[in-house]
């Protein structure tokens, strides 16, 4: 197996691991379903709304406490699924949309 396609192994592997774990994964499917692909927005009064993604407000209706939910978003952006950017006090995620081609690539293939 060439060097290249060894990395891209480990990458996946990375990713399926952080999205192993159903909190993850339903964060993970929340910002899918919620944002647009690379733009960051924010979340207002429901997760159906057009806008998101807060840290604090990602695990609202999960039951997670908050260092739970702020500790599952840094192993999604270890793994390169999404990006996070501070604004003042806020932490706002949005989907790594260049991740998504991977992982249809992934599959299609």
């Amino acid at each position: 197996m060439s060097n290249n396609r060894e990395k891209n192994i480990e990458k996946f592997a990375e990713m399926f691991k952080a999205l192993s774990n159903p909190n993850r994964l339903k964060i993970f499917l929340r910002l899918i379903s919620c944002c647009v692909p690379g733009v960051i927005t924010h979340i207002k009064d429901s997760v159906e709304s057009e806008e998101c993604a807060c840290v604090g407000d990602l695990g609202k209706d999960l039951g997670i406490v908050p260092s739970t939910i702020s500790h599952y978003i840094k192993e999604l952006r270890q793994a390169g699924l999404i990006n996070m950017e501070r604004q003042g006090q806020k932490v706002e995620c949005s989907i790594a949309p260049e991740t998504l081609i991977a992982l249809k690539s992934f599959f299609s293939s």
